[in-house]
């Protein structure tokens, strides 16, 4: 059972991802019946569900939500914004329950919701019955010829046969057959010629199957609902036997009572026949005093006639589950960490298996060994696609920060998201969510202007701030862009002059100036907020986004807003690299980055100008690396420049030699050499030796400034 319940508390968390990107939706558009179908469907299943694995707290909490929004969906209430924000905070309080917090502070949020929740029922029973108190008689018809077209009641046959292996799921059919009780009139026949002899019986297997006659208003997709997790576990037939309500019919309840009506095996046909030979349904109508002062032009019994459904016989409507092919597993993320290191391992032995078959110059254990390759790089890839999860999954929690700041702030903000489809390592998806929430704080606290000062600025008075990610090369950018009062290099300059950050003498790009922003520190903010402004952030931002192999470029003007984009890499435990060797040394650049290779002469390259030399008919600036790196010996007289991309120009690496691609698996450099600068890993050759992972961009950035 605490298998089972695991596996429900991660279903129920992705519930109630989906029910707050729900409700978030609403919000934007209350009218949208889809969703607020959606909404109910949702609670509906988490009520479900968690009295089905011992989550009664959760069941019942989630009941008293769903009355809500079954009276909405029904159009007896309206979303109301104060509503919608009981129902975001239970969101949170459902997610405390989930994860087993049971705390005074949880147990006492837990009774003010329930209290809150309950008195909105409460006060929409005391409205409803109020209404028609003080109606007129007039009124009164009116109230009733809407109440008895409200109950627009169907009558369905639903058979219900379980696989025998239900019970191993924990699923308990009762639990299912009591909750289509709970829909309308119900009467459930249950079927027991298939279970064996005593001596045969297995008690952990379900031998009983029933057969139910259901009226109800609520129609075949809610009854459905009511199977939704054993729906590949089941035969399950669901039929509309009679558009109006069977039970309302004496001779039907007779039928029912004598258990004549639903024999072993009946067939459609059968059953069809015996609904087609009814009487008419009877009905007493409801009597209402009306007082004689008032004049009436149509009576209640007229009313009545006029509405009371006519019984005629209907084709049958069957809907049936039927088994479906499973297009969708569910696996932990540890074995998925496992699958990648199991991958990683494998592509080392595999260049160790190269190099050996290489040197041994048998051609057949080469053609082998190249053959290992291949069919380690499609896994390799094949493992990349499992681990790579879309931006959507973190866009609910970006949007609800959003939401809960503009109203905290008091500022109205748009929140704009594209790019949702665009996937990236789990593993980066993880660490970049902290780091987004705080520039989207940023963004609305410092960003976005007040609406009077919009106003002023010539502005709309809603503010705007895209959060947009895409495809770059082998790289992912997820851009965050505001319309607000931007950032003021000479504001930054100011400050900076005053902490000794910057002196006077040296002149600084708008590019420089901006990233000083990103300085443990420093904070052009006058007013500390619970939000924002307190000087430390933007550094934890820029850190962490290092750590995974990024980078953070900002971008501002002036009353017209800021641009924060953050560059990843897809991945972060295998890339395609170039070897390269300096002497001895082997170092691999990343293959995304590399643009082309030039052969040139050593003397060309020693004695070039400014470091600036010419291939077909363009200037290239390059780094002389053995310079760089303090490497003197054995210096060849032709050496190679690699040509890599670097912002929005190219710059040349020079080296001794390139070895030729290579599938690197990355390393982390230990503790003593993390701190550095210019080598994101490094990576375990065939031969056994080790090659460092250039960061080309850091590289260039530390030798050219």
């Amino acid at each position: 059972m605490e298998s089972l319940q695991k596996k429900f508390i991660i279903e129920a968390n992705e519930f109630v991802n989906n029910l707050e990107d729900s409700l978030l939706s609403l919000e934007k558009n209350p009218d949208d019946k889809n969703k607020i179908q959606e909404i109910f469907r949702i609670m509906h299943s988490l009520k479900g569900s968690g009295a089905m694995f011992g989550f009664d707290d959760i069941s019942e909490f989630t009941h008293n939500l769903e009355n809500i929004y079954d009276l909405i969906r029904n159009e007896k209430m309206v979303v109301t914004k104060e509503l919608l924000n009981v129902t975001l905070a239970s969101v949170d309080h459902l997610r405390n329950l989930l994860n087993q917090k049971s705390n005074e502070e949880v147990k006492n949020e837990h009774q003010r919701l329930t209290n809150i929740i309950n008195d909105i029922i409460n006060n929409k029973n005391k409205e409803e019955k109020k209404d028609i108190e003080i109606a007129s008689p007039i009124k009164q018809v009116s109230i009733l010829r809407q109440d008895i077209k409200n109950q627009d009641l169907k009558t369905y046959f639903i058979f219900f046969e379980p696989n025998e292996n239900i019970f191993s799921n924990g699923t308990n059919p009762l639990y299912l057959l009591d909750e289509l009780n709970s829909m309308g009139t119900c009467k459930v026949f249950s079927r027991l010629n298939k279970i064996p002899s005593i001596e045969n019986i297995n008690v952990e297997k379900c031998y009983t199957y029933w057969d139910v006659i259901l009226a109800t208003s609520q129609g075949i997709n809610a009854i459905s609902d009511v199977f939704i997790f054993v729906e590949d576990d089941c035969n399950l037939e669901i039929l509309e036997i009679a558009a109006y309500n069977l039970f309302e019919n004496k001779f039907f309840i007779e039928e029912i009572e004598n258990k004549k009506f639903l024999k072993e095996n009946i067939s459609i046909d059968e059953l069809q026949k015996f609904i087609s030979t009814l009487s008419n349904i009877e009905v007493e109508p409801e009597k209402i005093d009306i007082p004689e002062k008032e004049v009436i032009s149509e009576s209640i019994e007229d009313v009545v006639d006029e509405v009371k459904p006519k019984p005629k016989p209907k084709e049958i409507v069957t809907h049936q589950i039927k088994e479906k092919a499973i297009s969708t597993i569910r696996v932990s993320s540890e074995k998925l960490d496992q699958l990648m290191n199991l991958v990683s391992e494998l592509v080392t032995t595999q260049a160790r298996l190269l190099l050996f078959a290489e040197e041994s110059k048998d051609n057949e254990l080469i053609a082998i060994a190249e053959n290992v390759q291949k069919l380690s790089r499609q896994l390799r890839e094949n493992a990349f696609d499992m681990c790579l999860i879309p931006i959507q999954t973190l866009l609910t929690r970006f949007k609800r920060l959003m939401r809960d700041l503009s109203n905290e702030l008091n500022k109205d903000v748009e929140f704009i998201t594209e790019g949702a489809e665009t996937e990236l390592d789990k593993t980066i998806i993880e660490n970049i969510a902290d780091p987004v929430m705080h520039i989207l704080r940023n963004s609305i606290d410092h960003g976005i202007e007040s609406e009077e000062t919009r106003v002023r600025l010539g502005k709309p008075k809603q503010g705007k701030i895209l959060l947009k990610a895409f495809y770059s090369g082998t790289n992912v950018h997820i851009m965050i862009k505001d319309d607000g009062v931007g950032i003021d290099t000479e504001k930054i300059k100011e400050k900076a002059l005053k902490m000794g950050i910057i002196n006077f003498e040296t002149s600084y790009s708008k590019k420089e100036l901006l990233n000083l922003i990103l300085i443990s520190g420093f904070s052009t903010s006058k007013n500390v907020t619970d939000v924002s402004g307190r000087g430390v952030g933007m550094d934890v931002v820029k850190r962490n986004i290092e750590e995974i192999r990024g980078e953070v470029e900002i971008d501002s003007v002036v009353n017209e807003g800021t641009t924060i984009t953050i560059k990843l890499p897809l991945t972060l435990s295998i890339i395609d690299g170039l070897l390269v060797k300096i002497n001895n040394t082997c170092f691999i650049i990343p293959l995304s980055a590399v643009d082309r290779i030039y052969e040139a002469d050593r003397s060309v390259l020693e004695n070039s100008f400014n470091n600036i030399i010419v291939f077909e008919s363009k200037q290239i600036p390059f780094l002389y690396l053995r310079h760089e790196f303090d490497i003197t010996d054995n210096c060849p007289s032709k050496q190679n420049l690699v040509v890599v991309n670097y912002e929005d120009k190219q710059i040349g690496l020079a080296v001794d030699t390139v070895v030729g691609e290579y599938q690197a698996v990355l390393k982390p450099l230990g503790k003593y050499l993390n701190k550095n600068e210019i080598f994101s890993g490094a990576s375990i050759l065939g031969d056994g030796t080790v090659a460092l992972v250039m960061d080309t961009n850091k590289v260039i950035n530390k030798f050219t400034n």
